[in-house]
C-alpha cells in the first residue's frame, strides 16, 4: 500500500470555500479515478490559520501516478477548478493571499504488516 498526506496550513477566513471546494470538486474527482479516502481533518493553529490535512490510500506507488495523471487530465474536472479559482479571484490570488504552506508527502508505516490487525478483543 502507498499512503499519501495532502497538508495545507490556510487562513482562517478561506477555510469554508476550501472545504467546500474539496468535498464538492476534488474528492469526487479522487474517488473517480480510484483514490481512497481514509479521512480529512483539521486542526486550529493560530487565532489566523488552520491545519488541514486528508490521507489518501493507493494500492502502490505505481498506482498513485496512474490515479493522478487520469485526476490531472479530467477536462470535465479541470474545468470545476479553473471555474471555482476564477470565482474566488484566480489561481496564483488564492494561493498568495490564503494558503500559507501545502504539502504533499507520503507516509511512511511504523507498524509491521502483520501487527496491524489485534486479537484483543
Amino acid at each position: 500500500m502507498f499512503y499519501r498526506r495532502k497538508f495545507y496550513i490556510v487562513k482562517n477566513d478561506f477555510i469554508e470555500p476550501f472545504n467546500k471546494l474539496f468535498n464538492e470538486i476534488n474528492m469526487p474527482n479522487q474517488l473517480k479515478h480510484g483514490a481512497r479516502l481514509i479521512g480529512r481533518w483539521m486542526v486550529p493553529k493560530d487565532e489566523e490559520t488552520t491545519e488541514v490535512f486528508a490521507i489518501w490510500e493507493y494500492d502502490s506507488y505505481e498506482a498513485y501516478l496512474e490515479i493522478e495523471k487520469g485526476v490531472r487530465s479530467d477536462t470535465e474536472h479541470l474545468k470545476r477548478i479553473q471555474t471555482w479559482y476564477e470565482s474566488h479571484g484566480g489561481k496564483e490570488n488564492v494561493k498568495k493571499e490564503n494558503f500559507l504552506e501545502v504539502r504533499n508527502e507520503q507516509l511512511i508505516s511504523t507498524v509491521k504488516e502483520d501487527k496491524k490487525t489485534s486479537n484483543l478483543m
